[in-house]
């Protein structure tokens, strides 16, 4: 199994658990669970083959953890970044460290700074507690800016966190007034 297999994989299963079941006739229930067998099918009518070995790799092997299979081995689910209006993950709300990041488009940072961080297509606004992970994110978007936000702060007003399985901060959206200058 080659590497470039296993990416082609994770992006397509980025693609179909995240945003476009319908696309292969798969149904999510409201936390994002889909059978792995109907997973398989519908791949298998695309002309594409997912078996279990190669979905353990894509699995096991993606260092973001983005996907997660049940206890039971019979399900798979991306672990956040949906926009498929069947899903509702249902996080626990947590308490955020004092500073979260965001990585975005130098492109993307006069609506920011007009309207806050807002989720677009997504279900929540995605963080990380590490500057590295949000250049990373920025850079897929074009040259990156990488935003602090003072999450201590918006937690004590308020606003809610949660955190993925992956580590990923979530959050509804990023007022204007608790984003710091960019550096």
């Amino acid at each position: 199994m080659n590497s470039k297999h296993i990416t082609e994989t994770s992006k397509f299963l980025s693609f179909v658990l995240r945003h476009s079941p319908e696309s292969i006739g798969l149904e999510l229930d409201s936390e994002g669970w889909a059978s792995i067998g109907d997973l398989q099918n519908g791949a298998r009518q695309q002309g594409r083959e997912v078996d279990s070995d190669l979905l353990l790799a894509v699995v096991d092997g993606n260092e973001k953890k983005r996907f997660s299979i049940s206890d039971d081995g019979l399900r798979i689910r991306a672990v956040q970044g949906h926009s498929a209006p069947t899903v509702n993950l249902q996080h626990v709300e947590k308490k955020p460290p004092a500073v979260l990041y965001h990585g975005t488009a130098t492109r993307f940072m006069k609506s920011i700074l007009a309207q806050g961080l807002l989720p677009g297509a997504r279900h929540h606004v995605h963080l990380s507690e590490s500057r590295e992970t949000a250049e990373s994110v920025g850079k897929r978007y074009g040259s990156p800016v990488i935003l602090e936000l003072k999450a201590d702060a918006m937690y004590s007003a308020g606003i809610k966190f949660y955190q993925a399985d992956n580590g990923v901060w979530l959050t509804d959206a990023v007022p204007c007034e608790f984003l710091m200058e960019p550096k």
